[in-house]
């Protein structure tokens, strides 16, 4: 069993990484895990957004 993990600011860079990944990869997906998550930093939002995938 294998982990790729990918963490982005946008969701738009995170669905073209995780689908980039995939059709580069044949892997037999076990689980996928997404969450979401947002701070400020000096005033400014800022989003994370992220994926785990277990994969053979």
């Amino acid at each position: 069993m294998k982990v790729k993990l990918f963490d982005y600011e946008h969701e738009l860079d995170l669905e073209k990484a995780i689908n980039r990944f995939l059709s580069e990869n044949k892997v037999e997906i076990k689980q996928i895990c997404y969450d979401t998550s947002h701070f400020s930093n000096n005033g400014e939002q800022i989003y994370s957004f992220s994926c785990l995938i277990l994969y053979k």
